[in-house]
């Protein structure tokens, strides 16, 4: 019976509902603002000739155009998705339109993420390390940051099923338009009534002028997780 009753009593949010009251009042939240140099020193990611010409094609495709005038498909084929394309690695794959659902012991959250970078095993994607989300604009579009508050947290609570460490580091962005927006959560207290998350979140970066900074973060990301660096000891 008691059973039963949590399974009644279990709140359940849709990433794309999340409001900052209905994340506060699940999470015990602390935000703040950091450069990006924070986390990557200039010379920590290199980008190879073949990279940068792969990248000189995709901001060609941008350059001639008001991208803030696309739709978001259009932006999201030709300047979003080609960019998480190249940070593949090995099983490390990057996926659009992923289904995700995690379970914490006060509430659950589900939806579908606009792209996820995890590892893939199977043709399944078993891991999310870091997820994307495609703002909306026009009269549908609402603040895209805490839509990808969820989507972390539920990324932090599957990969702490898989490992159990005491703290998950997952990170983020957002894009609106040819902007990108990062952001690292750290989450912890797992198994608490509420949990805790610490977000750092950067500045905008535009892709039509800063492309090779915005792929050398999503290199980063991928690289920590690769080597375990984003990963609490």
């Amino acid at each position: 019976m008691n059973g039963d009753l949590t399974l009644e009593t279990m709140e359940r949010y849709l990433f794309s509902d999340l409001t900052r009251p209905e994340i506060k009042r699940i999470v015990k939240l602390t935000e703040r603002r950091i450069a990006l140099d924070a986390w990557i020193q200039a010379d920590q990611i290199v980008l190879v000739e073949e990279e940068k010409q792969h990248l000189a094609h995709v901001i060609s495709h941008l350059l001639p155009y008001e991208t803030t005038l696309m739709n978001e498909a259009t932006i999201w084929g030709r300047a979003v998705y080609p960019l998480l394309l190249m940070v593949e690695h090995g099983d490390i794959q990057s996926w659009a339109g992923v289904s995700l659902q995690a379970k914490y012991s006060q509430f659950e959250l589900e939806g579908i993420v606009d792209a996820v970078i995890g590892k893939c095993l199977g043709g399944v994607m078993e891991v999310p390390y870091i997820v994307v989300v495609e703002a909306k604009r026009g009269l549908e579009g609402t603040n895209p940051r805490f839509q990808l508050y969820g989507e972390m947290l539920a990324a932090a609570r599957l990969n702490w099923e898989e490992n159990r460490h005491p703290a998950e580091t997952i990170f983020g962005c957002y894009t609106i338009a040819d902007s990108w927006t990062f952001l690292r959560a750290k989450v912890s207290a797992m198994e608490d009534d509420i949990p805790e998350m610490s977000i750092e979140s950067t500045r905008e970066y535009v892709e039509k002028i800063e492309a090779e900074i915005i792929l050398k973060t999503l290199k980063y990301m991928v690289a920590c997780f690769i080597s375990g660096d984003a990963l609490p000891e």
